[in-house]
């Protein structure tokens, strides 16, 4: 079992566990609203890992066989011991690209404290001191205020706006693209750790 823990000012991230389910359900069923406009549709007749405690088992095993492969690494944020959200490292690609894409959620009722931007900024250290990544990228639907103001308050670089990008909740958005570099890192770590760690 994956036992990495990053722990901030204020927040901790941990891998979820089978464990989790119970914070994990209350979390996402009152958030229903909150998030899915802003996710990929639901595959019908899919697991249903808000309610089916053993399709949120099998989530949290997918979730530790891609921390053994390297191809992703996905944490829970706690904030004072309760579950809040989640971010994640995904689609790592090694080979002379070393590049890995950022996604990040958090609870409605939890938002505006900057425990997402805390939590970005824990990732990126792992992403690039510990991963050895040269190249984080982060893509946002525009109309979602609420996830680009975590990357405004990290000032984090917008390289534009790739055209119907991803399917999200069944429809194919636009996103802006954000990227810091493993260089842009090394400028920048000593500040993001004393503003935000």
């Amino acid at each position: 079992m994956t036992t990495t823990t990053l722990i901030g000012r204020r927040v901790v991230l941990r891998p979820l566990r089978s464990g989790d389910f119970a914070q994990w359900r209350e979390v996402r069923t009152a958030n229903d609203e909150w998030l899915t406009k802003w996710e990929p549709r639901r595959i019908p007749g899919g697991p249903d890992v808000i309610n089916d405690r053993g399709a949120f088992s099998l989530r949290c095993h997918s979730r530790e066989r891609e921390w053994q492969t390297g191809a992703a690494f996905g944490f829970g944020i706690f904030v004072g011991g309760q579950f809040a959200g989640e971010t994640n490292i995904n689609s790592v690609q090694r080979g002379p690209f070393q590049n890995a894409y950022l996604g990040y959620w958090v609870d409605e009722r939890q938002a505006g404290n900057g425990y997402v931007p805390e939590s970005v900024v824990l990732v990126l250290r792992y992403a690039f001191e510990q991963l050895g990544l040269h190249r984080v990228q982060i893509s946002i639907v525009p109309r979602n205020a609420a996830s680009r103001r975590v990357v405004e308050k990290l000032d984090i670089r917008c390289e534009g706006t790739a055209v119907r990008y991803l399917e999200i909740n069944g429809e194919w958005e636009d996103h802006m693209r954000f990227a810091i570099t493993a260089e842009e890192w090394a400028e920048r770590a000593a500040s993001f750790t004393d503003d935000w760690l």
